[in-house]
């Protein structure tokens, strides 16, 4: 792997850190263009009512089963050739959707997408977190990529209803294309060469081959399980599975000589505390974008552009939070921002809940959507300052990818048990009385979660040293000593 060098790091940060923040701009967007336009696809492409799920689906499964390989492939390959290659992937599979004629070939393509975030998503933070030393200047890189995340998020809603309005379904993959291939271009002008892949006596195929297999046996169990039923066979098989092939992947990673998941990384109390934080925080404020769009559509009669629009609002206020964190981080430490992020986002699902009615305003909603996205901000870039502090450069790939793994594991469990509090209505509906009730089991939750964030030390960051230098504490703290 490589590891930027500071003085050229400082002189070529902020276009670095543009392409960085591209790329999760472009995943942002991919994430949220779809849902508006599944009508349509499910018509044109002949998907069933069951199987549509597959386009989104396809997608989530690849991508959290993936992420170990992913964070493993970017410490040991190099992060320029997985940022690229990932990049070209989603570019290759957005072109093969846009043009796909049948369910099979989306689903297959949405898959490939998901192979690319999963490469991507470690590659990209395993950069920021070597190109920019532990402190204010990587906390202020990580607000940066999380704002941008942001907006994707929020152009992604408006621009999957304008552009299948204007131009039909598959516009929303073409869309992506050149941004992606340009991305995948400009890499190699600025990032930072690899050297040769790291030696060592091997990739752990084992290893990689068991959390793979399980983690996505798991991930396919707990998205499909809301329509299956979780007593199903084929989600109770894939369970089983899941947790004898996890079960083995620990046994080897005890034994293996050059693991793909070191055990001594969860000796670091920062990263197992991350860990547990995205799991909550996906679980709780991922699942918000689900819920409010079920009441907006289904309840209040919304289309998809109007509903693209009502998340505005958030999504812009979800910006004002990543920068706030940033001087949080600076002001009251890492463990007072996460606390800060979920209080407020316990809030603003509190308040969605109230504002929900039968013939209310949009503007009820308004104070709970705020409160959400700036705890929403808040949380998401101190998540990530926590889970990669203290962690050497050749492992920054592999936490990054453990506590996306989590986060994606957060979220479809999440989502599974708001769905099932929310579809209380006949004949398995939605109704208004589980709407409101999946908002207060979201907010007592992330108030649960919140718990986690005890486990981190009492403290304040201090000062970086002149240069853009991380602390002298910093640069002693590695594996396991937090």
């Amino acid at each position: 792997m490589s590891v930027i060098d500071p003085a050229a790091g400082r002189r070529r940060g902020g276009p670095l850190l543009a392409l960085l923040a591209f790329a999760q701009f472009i995943s942002a967007i991919d994430y949220n263009i779809v849902y508006v336009a599944l009508p349509g696809i499910g018509r044109d492409l002949g998907f069933s009512d069951q199987s549509l799920q597959w386009v989104v689906s396809a997608y989530a499964v690849a991508f959290g089963g993936l992420l170990l390989l992913g964070g493993r492939a970017a410490d040991r390959l190099g992060q320029r050739r997985m940022f690229a290659l990932a990049l070209g992937l989603y570019g290759v599979s957005s072109l093969a959707g846009g043009f796909a004629a049948t369910p099979g070939t989306l689903v297959a393509a949405r898959a490939v997408q998901g192979l690319g975030g999963a490469l991507l998503l470690p590659a990209t933070l395993s950069l920021i977190n070597t190109g920019f030393p532990e402190g204010p200047a990587r906390t202020r890189a990580l607000a940066v990529w999380g704002g941008a995340g942001g907006v994707g998020l929020a152009l992604g809603s408006l621009l999957g209803g304008v552009l299948t309005s204007a131009f039909g379904w598959p516009s929303v993959f073409l869309a992506n294309v050149p941004l992606a291939l340009a991305g995948a271009a400009a890499a190699f002008a600025l990032l930072p060469a690899d050297g040769r892949p790291a030696g060592g006596r091997g990739f752990d195929l084992p290893g990689t081959a068991t959390a793979t297999l399980g983690a996505t046996l798991l991930v396919y169990a707990l998205v499909r399980a809301p329509e299956s039923g979780w007593t199903s066979a084929p989600i109770l098989g894939s369970l089983a599975a899941a947790a004898a092939l996890l079960a083995l992947f620990l046994g080897i990673e005890r034994r293996a000589d050059d693991p793909l998941m070191p055990p001594a990384l969860f000796a670091n109390r920062s990263l197992t505390t991350a860990m547990a934080v995205t799991f909550v925080f996906m679980g709780t404020f991922g699942a918000q974008y689900y819920t409010l769009t079920v009441y907006l559509q289904d309840l209040r009669g919304y289309g998809a552009l109007a509903t693209g629009l009502a998340f505005l609002p958030g999504s812009l206020i979800g910006l004002v939070g990543t920068k706030l964190s940033e001087r949080l981080l600076g002001a009251a430490g890492l463990r007072a921002t996460l606390l800060t992020g979920l209080l407020s986002g316990a809030a603003g699902m509190a308040g969605i809940a109230l504002g929900m009615s039968g013939n209310g305003s949009y503007a009820a909603l308004l104070p709970g959507i705020a409160l959400l996205a700036l705890g929403q901000g808040v949380a998401w870039t101190a998540m990530f300052v926590a889970a990669s502090s203290g962690v050497a450069p050749e492992r920054q790939g592999i936490a990054s990818a453990m506590a996306s793994t989590t986060q994606q594991i957060g979220g479809a469990v999440g989502l599974a048990a708001l769905v099932a509090v929310i579809n209380t209505g006949p004949h398995g509906a939605p109704s208004l009385s589980g709407l409101r009730a999946a908002g207060w089991v979201a907010a007592a939750a992330t108030l649960a979660g919140a718990a986690f964030v005890l486990n981190l030390r009492r403290d304040r960051p201090r000062p970086a040293a002149p240069g853009g230098d991380a602390p002298a504490e910093a640069a002693a703290v590695r594996d396991g000593s937090r």
